[in-house]
Order: C-alpha cells, then sequence, then structure tokens
C-alpha cells in the first residue's frame, strides 16, 4: 500500500505544481518567461519544462514567436460559452454596426467551436440581395477567412483530420495551410477567395482579449464588388476596429451584459468605397 501512497502524493504534488504554473501565467500583466517562472515557483528547470509542456499540449498555455509564455486557447474556448458568446456580441454590436456602414457589406462576429467555427452576430448587407443568416451556423476554420484569422492568432486548434475541399480554391494540405497563417500574421487580417462557396469572398481580423484570440469579425461579399483593392482597403479597417475591441475586451476582463453608453474608440476612417452574388460569411 505505501507505494500507491507514494504514488498518489506525488500525482497530487504535479498537480498542485501545474495549477500554480497556470495561475502564474494567466494571473501575470503580460507574457512570462521560462527563467521568470522558474523564479517564481522554485522549481528545478527540468520540472518546470516538462509541466510546460503538458500544459501547452493541454492548451492551458502557450508559448508566443519569442518563447514566452502565454494563456492557453483553452480560456478562449471557455470565453466562448453561451452566456459569454451573447456578452461579447452585445458589447461587439456598435463595431459590427460601424462596419456595415462603411462597407455596405455583410458583417460577422464568430468564435471556434472545437475543429469548426460558429458565427454568433451579423449585420445583413445593405444590397438589394440580401445575406444569407450565418449566425449559429458551423463552418470549417481552414477554409473561411473567420477560421484563418482565428487559427493565426492561437484562438482555436489546428483542424484535426483531413482539410476538406469545399471548393477548387479550397486549401487542402498541411503545408499550404501553414503558409497562408504565416501571411495572415504578417499583414494582420485573414482573406479567403471562394474557398468556402464560389463567388464569395470575405476578410477577416482577430480580436483578442489578453494572448489568443477570443473572436474575430469579418466582411464578406460577391467577387463582383470585393475587388482585390478593395479587399486591403477592408482588411486594414477591420484590423483597427478589432484593435479597438480587443482595447475594450481587456479593459472589460468579464464581457458585460449590457454594452457602454459611449464607447472610445479611434477616429472613424474613411468610408470604404463600395461598388454596385450571393452574400455571406466566410
Amino acid at each position: 500500500m505505501a507505494p500507491a501512497t507514494t504514488s498518489s502524493t506525488a500525482g497530487s504534488q504535479a498537480v498542485d505544481r501545474a495549477a500554480a504554473l497556470v495561475a502564474l501565467v494567466v494571473e501575470s500583466d503580460g507574457p512570462r518567461t521560462f527563467t521568470s517562472l522558474v523564479d517564481e515557483l522554485g522549481l528545478p528547470r527540468s520540472t518546470t519544462s516538462r509541466l510546460l509542456l503538458a500544459l501547452e499540449r493541454a492548451r492551458l498555455v502557450h508559448r508566443d514567436a519569442a518563447g514566452h509564455f502565454r494563456p492557453g486557447a483553452l480560456f478562449a474556448l471557455y470565453a466562448a460559452g453561451p452566456d459569454a458568446t451573447a456578452d461579447l456580441a452585445a458589447l461587439a454590436a456598435p463595431t459590427l454596426e460601424r462596419l456595415g456602414e462603411l462597407t455596405g457589406e455583410t458583417v460577422n462576429l464568430a468564435v471556434a467551436r472545437g475543429d469548426t467555427i460558429v458565427q454568433i452576430a451579423q449585420v445583413d448587407s445593405q444590397f438589394l440581395l440580401g445575406a444569407t443568416n450565418w449566425v449559429g451556423v458551423d463552418v470549417p476554420s481552414h477554409c473561411s477567412a473567420l477560421g484563418k484569422a482565428l487559427l493565426a492568432a492561437d484562438g482555436m486548434a489546428l483542424p484535426s483530420g483531413p482539410l476538406e475541399s469545399r471548393t477548387d480554391a479550397s486549401i487542402t494540405t498541411r503545408a499550404a495551410l501553414d503558409r497562408e497563417l504565416t501571411d495572415v500574421r504578417r499583414r494582420g487580417y485573414a482573406v479567403a477567395w471562394e474557398e468556402l462557396e464560389p463567388g464569395l469572398v470575405a476578410v477577416a481580423a482577430a480580436v483578442r482579449e489578453q494572448g489568443p484570440a477570443v473572436a474575430a469579425l469579418s466582411v464578406s461579399g460577391p467577387t463582383a464588388r470585393l475587388t482585390r483593392s478593395r479587399v486591403t482597403a477592408i482588411g486594414k479597417l477591420l484590423v483597427t476596429e478589432a484593435d479597438a475591441l480587443s482595447q475594450l475586451l481587456h479593459a472589460r476582463t468579464n464581457f458585460p451584459r449590457t454594452p457602454p453608453a459611449v464607447r472610445s474608440t479611434p477616429k472613424a476612417p474613411a468610408r470604404v468605397p463600395r461598388m454596385s452574388t450571393k452574400e455571406g460569411a466566410a
């Protein structure tokens, strides 16, 4: 019986140490270096490294490009629970409405749900051909702008299994997806050119609270209106709006059920030029 007791004690100690590591990373004001975690907990470097690897596999912590540790994607997925999504949609409503006014196109807010994304709020296109209602609809992450924005910002895990080909333009290999996500991180926004549906173009940018993304904003429309030059302008607009919403979320760690009466944001950018066939979110 003694060995079992010893094993149980050791297991409990490992859990306690792992919990302490998660708490340090999550409660810190910024990313934590490996050395700072070792020094603060007083654990051997080998033990700390082993625990951090286990926590990374469980998506409880995330190691960024600089090798620093941040809260993992699992916290973003928790934040995307039913209650939180309603609060997030309410808080983001002014942003969606402004994007719809500036672009005239369909605007969506989405969060991760497992290997897919689900849209939780939408502003319809102002054009005669109305937008499809995508709220509550799951779509694959690898062939949608919203999904690629979340993947690039560590807001969800990479899709498991084969990558579905929705159209001839869909990304179907891991190597191609890795290259695409590198481009998304470089320019700050994601684009899906007819990858989810023929004739449909979408642009998206990630929304963060701390560390990994908790949501993504998109503008979408038909190829007849969303030309490459217009997509670039919309992408820059989305980055500005997503950053402003991220700052608001950061200031209000618990998503409020009622949006603030006065919303402080950067000066609204100029209206994105419109063009005068199916609308939708991708």
